[in-house]
């Protein structure tokens, strides 16, 4: 026994004596082995280990820090961030070994491998600002998938799972994460969308994609009407429900006011044509009765063409419902609805231009025939439609902020003018009206209108207690409409004030093709009374009040430079 605590004994005073030259040694600097982020400190004094530090550290540590927020790679300025490394307070780190035996006696040998993370400053504040920041740009709600259709082929969003940062969790990440090299993947929040890939891949498949692989081929009476894939995808959709699965759905009311459908239908079916009417002196008579025809409704259009959506082929065939229609206007009716007398009439005049006899033209022939019951209102654009080719119109010269440019329906206001005027001296009520930007000389002042598709129209109410059937007629230099009907007053009057707030024009300079000149002319304002007389007393009394801008003067100019002028009798080329 004693020989092994004689052993024992003198183990313990080697050691002890090693860890007492260890102590000494370390003295001398920080003890070897010791790395920072692998940068040798082993032997550096506390001031040298600070500059290496900072001298292959420092630019590292202030880099933009990478971070990961779901899919998304980001960075973070660490000075804005308020993360720092303390190098001071790191290198104390290094130097501290607590006089740990093991550690001391490790370094006398120069064995140890001795790594010590740096010291990181977080100023939280200034975190959660930059995270904040991070999660108002990154944080997205979840998308369902959809499908659409789009030019007569299915269209697909997919679907997109919605992130939210976790700020919270994301500083103590942070905390215990930098300064890193590769990217931190921050904490998020996941909510995963309702309509899913799988969901959007199914329903394309048995819905989408069959229901435009091509034409429906519809048996109305004795004809064949053809759907296009296009004309299809126009009105399809396909709706989530509350679990995410999408459904195909058909608005057959929209198809079938769909000119690519309402036209060819109707002229197959024969849509029931109303009474024409003319005067006989002062009488109205019939000029040819009323005839029935046939309609198809969006319930029976729906019950032919759905079914066929999810089939391929000559499958795509079906016979639509039809059911008879009357006429509003008969030689019976005409009477009943009180249709007896021309209540009003007015004539524009205008320059004879080859557009204006088809776009003048043809408002008129839309117009023409037009019955509006009583206590019903009358639209422009509605009855008149879009001014487009399609529509059987064609490019005109139109007024867009101030100047003349051109565009498809240009004089149809000469139309719209002379409708006003019908309206005005019939005694009927304005519903929605608006004059041109600036005067035009041959319509009266203050007693003028323009139409604009989807921003301005021109409407009124049959207040007149009897139903109005409106004639329109026109030549290649005039348009006149008449109200027939039964007269609500003996007289309508129009009393034009003075012009006011009169202003001078100025005058501009236009360059290029679509450059229109414009001869000037002052703008004002302008107040027109209208008086209703009845039995002989004025029964009401309106005011239509109309602001005119100035018509500038405008001149214009090519885009391109003139022609290099050449000379006529050029010297004689110098050269061989």
């Amino acid at each position: 026994m004693r020989p092994a605590l004689y052993a024992a004994g003198g183990a313990v005073v080697v050691l002890g004596g090693l860890y007492v030259a260890g102590l000494v040694s370390e003295g001398s600097g920080i003890p070897e082995g010791t790395t920072v982020e692998g940068v040798d400190l082993g032997g550096l004094s506390t001031s040298q280990a600070r500059e290496r530090l900072e001298q292959e550290r420092g630019k590292a540590w202030a880099a933009p820090q990478p971070v990961r927020i779901g899919e998304e790679t980001a960075e973070l300025d660490p000075a804005e961030a308020g993360l720092s490394v303390d190098t001071a307070a790191t290198v104390e780190r290094a130097n501290d070994t607590s006089s740990n035996p093991v550690t001391v006696i490790a370094g006398l040998f120069g064995d140890s491998d001795r790594p010590v993370d740096p010291v990181v400053r977080v100023d939280e504040a200034r975190t959660k600002d930059a995270l904040a920041a991070l999660a108002k740009k990154y944080d997205r709600e979840e998308r369902d998938g959809a499908v659409a259709f789009k030019a007569g082929k299915p269209d697909v969003t997919e679907p997109r799972s919605g992130i939210a940062l976790d700020t919270g969790r994301s500083l103590k990440t942070l905390r215990s994460a930098y300064p890193a090299e590769d990217a931190v993947r921050l904490p998020v929040d996941e909510t995963e969308p309702k309509v899913t890939e799988a969901e959007v891949a199914r329903a394309v498949k048995e819905f989408a994609t069959p229901a435009v692989s091509g034409p429906v081929t519809l048996t109305v009476g004795d004809s064949e009407l053809k759907l296009t894939p296009a004309t299809l995808g126009r009105h399809l959709s396909l709706e989530p429900d509350d679990q995410g699965k999408l459904t195909g759905k058909l608005d057959a009311e929209g198809l079938l006011k769909d000119p690519e459908v309402s036209r060819p239908l109707n002229k197959a079916i024969g849509a029931p044509v109303n009474a024409q009417l003319r005067l006989d002196g002062e009488k109205v008579v019939v000029a040819a009765d009323g005839k029935p025809g046939r309609k198809v409704d969006a319930k029976s259009l729906q019950a032919a063409v759905f079914p066929l959506l999810t089939k391929t082929g000559g499958a795509r065939t079906a016979t639509v419902a039809t059911e008879t229609v009357q006429p509003e206007l008969t030689a019976q009716s005409v009477k009943e609805l009180g249709i007896k007398e021309q209540v009003s009439t007015f004539t524009v005049e205008f320059p004879t231009a080859p557009y204006r006899t088809i776009n003048i033209g043809r408002a008129a022939e839309l117009i023409n025939g037009s019955l509006v019951l009583p206590g019903k209102e009358w639209s422009f654009n509605r009855t008149v439609g879009e001014r487009t080719a399609e529509n059987g119109f064609t490019d005109g010269t139109m007024i867009l902020n101030g100047r003349y440019y051109s565009a498809p329906g240009g004089g149809v206001s000469a139309v719209a003018t002379t409708m006003f005027n019908a309206m005005f001296f019939a005694g009927v009520k304005p519903v929605e009206y608006g004059a041109h930007s600036f005067y035009i000389e041959r319509y009266p002042e203050g007693r003028e209108a323009t139409v604009a598709w989807g921003t301005l129209d021109l409407r009124w109410l049959n207040d007149s207690g009897h139903a109005i059937y409106v004639q329109a007629t026109a030549t290649d230099h005039s348009i006149t409409i008449a109200f027939l009907g039964t007269k609500k007053y003996d007289e309508v009057k129009s009393i034009k004030g003075p012009r006011t707030n009169v202003t001078e024009p100025k005058k501009i300079e236009g360059k290029g093709d679509k450059c229109e000149p414009q001869t000037p002319y002052e703008g004002f304002d302008v107040a027109v009374e209208r008086v209703l007389v009845k039995d002989g007393q004025e029964a009401g009394r309106q005011t239509f009040r109309t602001h005119y801008t100035p018509r500038d003067e405008i001149t214009c100019e090519p885009d391109t430079p003139p022609a290099p002028q050449v000379d006529p009798d050029p010297l004689p080329s110098q050269g061989g």
